[in-house]
């Protein structure tokens, strides 16, 4: 018999699939969302910060992370991540040590990863796409740290949804403009293919500042969003 979470996408594809599997491995989606909804639904205006787990403190990129967390928790925000090492910790730590709320939602891979000691709540998830809808759904707006597979992966969800106007207007933050700067230069160039049209992609900005980032949410945020800000 195998284990309740023996549900690698492996298994999945080469295993018989039965109609109690399925229905098996939806109870436990409906689980992680039940409990996501459950624990975020009154957290307050947030902004999730993607970045890679492979930064490590006294890195720039690090120090990035934790200076977005900081400014983010003195704006008043709840900051998010996916609540891993790396830069995840770098904006939890950031949000934490400047007295903000700071939680993570926290992916369980084969290696076991654990949360990073700088978030107050974590909420553990066996899916990525469960974790991403949290991610998603309770953010007004979002930052990218210079991060990989999985970073362009959350980026280029939110930037769809945005897009598509499925969520916000919310804005999208790219930090670390020689990181991003070839990203932004293959944009402009489905642009000019035809692919994208100019005003889908205006709600994406490129900066290296921080708090110059913070600003540029708290401008591009919708005003009923502000307000629960006190400004």
């Amino acid at each position: 018999m195998k284990p309740a979470h023996a549900d690698s996408e492996q298994e999945f594809l080469a295993e018989d699939r039965t109609p109690e599997d399925e229905k098996a491995r939806l109870a436990r989606i409906m689980e992680e969302f039940e409990r996501g909804f459950e624990r975020l639904h009154d957290l307050g205006p947030a902004v999730t910060v993607f970045g890679s787990a492979r930064f490590k403190d006294g890195t720039p990129e690090y120090e990035l992370g934790v200076a977005v967390g900081r400014e983010l928790a003195l704006a008043g925000f709840a900051v998010l991540t996916g609540g891993g090492p790396g830069l995840m910790e770098a904006a939890n730590r950031g949000a934490s040590e400047a007295g903000g709320v700071s939680i993570g939602c926290n992916i369980v891979l084969p290696h076991e990863q654990a949360a990073n000691p700088y978030v107050q709540d974590t909420i553990d998830f066996h899916y990525f796409f469960t974790r991403k809808v949290m991610l998603v759904k309770y953010s007004s707006a979002f930052v990218c740290l210079p991060g990989g597979f999985g970073t362009l992966d959350e980026l280029f969800e939110a930037a769809t949804l945005i897009q598509c106007r499925k969520i916000g207007p919310f804005p999208l933050i790219l930090l670390g403009e020689a990181y991003w700067d070839r990203l932004r230069e293959f944009v402009w160039e489905l642009r000019d293919a035809g692919a994208i049209a100019t005003e889908e992609v205006g709600f994406a900005r490129v900066l290296d500042s921080p708090r110059e980032a913070v600003e540029v949410i708290l401008e591009r945020i919708p005003a009923e969003v502000r307000a629960k800000l006190g400004r």
